[in-house]
């Protein structure tokens, strides 16, 4: 085989040729001299094809950078996929050391096959591609993923709403005993961050449901009623799945027009209830009421109760604002702590639970308010 340098291919070149056209041809030789001769680096992943498998060594010839070979722990980590290897199969590894004293590249498939997934992980990030995994064990901050030969982390933030534990006071081995149940399933995410040096893989289940769950929310409107099932009862309120992809939060006050004191007194998981949807944030969140679906016990309320009459009613409960009072089902009053020298004084002078006569000071059926004082 004949090897012409670039001083050759210069010598052999027609003379009415333009010296612009010699730097390039010039430029252009040299770099193919360089790719052709120039040795690989320990790190570089190369390719070549299967020669021969004998005695727990692996032989691949990587072409004019010469043969490498798996051997070694690097043999015993790929063993599985060295199992259905044969001759002139194409194999990609990574150079781990240039030259050993046999005059062999040594190799790892391992390595190379980990470089490769981490690049398509970042690939997959760029391109913010919904990608598979499998649930392969929980803890108190979220889901351990795994997708092929990488594993990575999918905290509990980053869950979809339908898959966020519900846990009445946040407490963690009952979120933990939820999070278990997912174990062994399967879940389409986003990567939401991938650091190859560091192993960090980082996924999103609400992030890739993101799209659809803004098409599902296209379907709906402030004032719609939906129908749905009560998934989860915190001490703020409760949440009502509602779609297959839309979960929403009927809050506390929103629950029924009498004062609710724990949600669960009105609602458990599992019911099926019916709810009018209130609002709809920007960022998705529903909101929804169970209340807005009763009569209103408020309509009219000005020619039933006037400023100047007394009442007898019980005290329902007693904060830094004043005492609610549970005027009938629905209907509270409140007495203002300005009626009082100070919160030790209104708490000596009302009890929850004990009945008091009052005088309605105020009445605002627009703003659900009757302003009461004791009758001493």
């Amino acid at each position: 085989m004949l090897i012409y340098s670039s001083f050759d291919i210069l010598q052999i070149m027609p003379a009415t040729v333009k010296k612009e056209s010699n730097k390039n041809i010039m430029k252009t030789a040299v770099q193919a001299e360089k790719s052709l001769f120039q040795l690989p680096k320990k790190g570089d992943v190369v390719e070549g094809v299967v020669i021969n498998k004998q005695g727990g060594v692996l032989y691949i010839d990587l072409g004019h950078t010469g043969t490498g070979v798996v051997y070694g722990v690097e043999f015993l980590k790929a063993h599985d996929e060295i199992k259905k290897l044969k001759k002139q199969d194409k194999v990609v590894a990574k150079i781990i050391e240039v030259e050993n004293e046999d005059g062999y590249r040594e190799l790892s498939m391992k390595e190379a096959k980990a470089e490769k997934n981490w690049n398509s992980m970042q690939e997959a990030q760029k391109n913010q591609e919904l990608i598979e995994v499998e649930i392969t064990d929980a803890n108190k901050g979220g889901l351990m993923a795994r997708i092929g030969d990488l594993e990575g982390f999918l905290p509990v933030s980053q869950l979809a709403p339908a898959n966020y534990p519900r846990v009445e006071g946040g407490d963690k081995n009952k979120i933990l005993d939820q999070l278990r149940d997912f174990v062994g399933k399967k879940m389409k995410v986003q990567i939401l961050d991938v650091n190859a040096k560091e192993e960090k893989l980082i996924f999103s289940e609400k992030a890739a449901e993101n799209d659809s769950i803004q098409t599902a929310l296209k379907k709906y409107k402030t004032g719609d009623n939906v129908k749905g099932e009560i998934t989860g009862v915190v001490d703020f309120g409760v949440f009502i799945k509602f779609d297959p992809l839309l979960e929403g939060l009927i809050h506390i006050s929103e629950l029924d027009w009498s004062l609710i004191e724990n949600p669960s007194d009105v609602v458990k998981v599992g019911d099926k209830v019916e709810a009018q949807i209130v609002d709809i944030a920007d960022n998705g969140k529903v909101s929804l009421s169970l209340k807005a679906l009763k009569e209103n016990p408020w309509e009219g309320i000005e020619k039933k109760y006037k400023v100047g009459d007394t009442l007898e009613a019980e005290v329902g409960k007693i904060s830094s604002y004043g005492a609610l009072i549970k005027i009938e089902d629905g209907i509270q009053g409140l007495v203002h702590i300005s009626e009082f020298k100070d919160e030790e004084e209104l708490k000596e002078k009302l009890k929850e639970g004990k009945k008091y006569k009052f005088e309605i000071v105020g009445v605002e059926p627009e703003e659900y308010k009757i302003a009461l004082k004791i009758v001493e």
